[in-house]
C-alpha cells in the first residue's frame, strides 16, 4: 500500500510513482468510474502561498470525485504564528479527511504529517513540488509514449520544481539535465539522492551551467520563472544573470525536432521563455496544467479511499505505461 501522505517524490518507489500515473490516466479517460469515490469526504486546503492551478485543480478535482474542498487563506491560518502547526493539524484531523498544504518551509508539511492522523498532501514547498512532477511526467508520457530513456532538459533556476522533476525522472529511468547559472544549482542533497537512485533505475542526472549542453538532442525542454515566490526582491538581479538561459526558438532548434516544451506556470513571456515558444506548436503547457487535476485526483483517491483503487484494479484493464 502507498504511503498515507504525499510529501515528496523521494518517498515513493518507481513502482508506486507508476501507480499514481497509471491511476491518473485511468481517471482522465474514464472519469465516470470515480464520480462518487470521495462522496462525503472533505479536503482542507491551507494556502500560505497564492495559486491559480493548485487551488482550482484540487477544488475541482475533489468535487468531481464526489467530495468537497474547504479553502483556508493565510489570514485564517497563518501557520506557526496565529496558531501552531501542531494545533492546526490536531483540530483539522477531527473535522476533515485530508489536508493539502501550500507553504514555504518543507518542514511544515513534514511536521503536519508527523502530528496528524489524516493524509497530508504537499501542494508546494520551497524544496519540492511533487504534484507538479506527476503532472509533468503524465504529460511527457502522453506525448512520448514512454519516460524511460527520455532526455529532459530543465533550464533556469534549480528550485523546487527542478528538484521534483529530477526525483521523478531518475526514478522512472529518464536522463535529466539541469542547466543553471553558477550558484543557482539544485540543492546538493537533492542531486546526491538523484544520482544514487539513477544507478539502479538506468536514468541519469547531469548538472551544467551551459544551456546549450542541456538542450542539445533533448526530448523535452522545461523552464520556470527566474524568481520564485519569496524571492521577488531578487527579480532585477536574476533578470540579468538568467538572460542566457531563456528558452527561445534558437534553443528549441537544438532539441529534437519533435521535442515538447513544458512550463509549470505562471510564465513571464520575454523572460524565461519567448512568446513564440510558449505559444508555439511544440508547447503543451496547458495540457500540462490540466493534468494537475488528474494526478491530484489520483493522489486523493489513493490516500483517502485506497479501497476504491484496489477494487477497480481488479476489474479494469491495467494500462501499460512503458516507464
Amino acid at each position: 500500500m502507498i504511503s498515507n501522505d504525499f510529501l515528496s517524490i523521494r518517498d515513493f518507489t518507481a513502482e508506486e510513482l507508476t501507480e499514481f500515473i497509471e491511476l491518473a490516466r485511468l481517471i482522465k479517460t474514464n472519469p465516470e468510474l470515480f464520480n462518487d469515490s470521495l462522496k462525503g469526504q472533505t479536503l482542507a486546503l491551507i494556502f500560505e502561498k497564492p495559486s491559480l492551478r493548485t487551488r482550482v485543480s484540487f477544488d475541482v478535482g475533489i468535487h468531481q470525485l464526489g467530495g468537497h474542498a474547504l479553502y483556508l487563506s493565510p489570514a485564517e491560518i497563518n501557520l506557526g504564528k496565529r496558531e501552531s502547526v501542531y494545533d492546526v493539524g490536531k483540530n483539522l484531523e477531527r473535522m476533515v479527511q485530508a489536508i493539502m498544504i501550500r507553504t514555504f518551509s518543507h518542514q511544515i508539511v513534514e511536521q503536519m504529517a508527523e502530528w496528524t492522523c489524516v493524509p497530508i498532501i504537499n501542494g508546494l514547498t520551497d524544496f519540492s513540488h511533487p504534484c507538479q512532477a506527476l503532472a509533468d511526467y503524465l504529460t511527457i508520457l502522453e506525448h512520448k509514449e514512454q519516460v524511460a530513456g527520455m532526455r529532459i532538459a530543465y533550464i533556469g533556476d534549480g528550485n523546487n520544481v527542478a528538484h521534483s522533476l529530477l526525483f521523478c525522472g531518475v526514478q522512472l529511468g529518464a536522463h535529466v539535465r539541469i542547466a543553471t547559472p553558477p550558484g543557482y544549482e539544485p540543492n546538493p542533497d537533492a542531486v546526491r539522492w538523484a544520482r544514487e537512485h539513477a544507478i539502479t533505475s538506468g536514468g541519469s542526472c547531469l548538472l551544467t551551467n551551459d544551456p546549450v549542453e542541456a538542450a542539445r538532442g533533448a526530448d523535452v525542454l522545461y523552464t520556470d520563472v527566474w524568481a520564485s515566490m519569496g524571492r521577488e526582491s531578487e527579480q532585477a538581479e536574476r533578470a540579468i544573470l538568467f538572460r542566457p538561459y531563456q528558452i527561445n526558438s534558437g534553443l528549441m532548434r537544438l532539441a529534437k525536432p519533435d521535442a515538447i516544451f513544458l512550463h509549470c506556470l505562471p510564465a513571464h513571456r520575454g523572460d524565461e521563455v519567448t512568446t513564440e515558444v510558449i505559444d508555439g506548436p511544440q508547447s503543451v503547457v496547458y495540457q500540462q496544467a490540466e493534468n494537475r487535476v488528474h494526478v491530484q485526483k489520483a493522489i486523493m483517491v489513493e490516500l483517502m479511499k485506497h479501497d476504491v483503487v484496489d477494487s477497480l484494479r481488479s476489474v479494469v484493464f491495467h494500462l501499460p505505461l512503458h516507464v
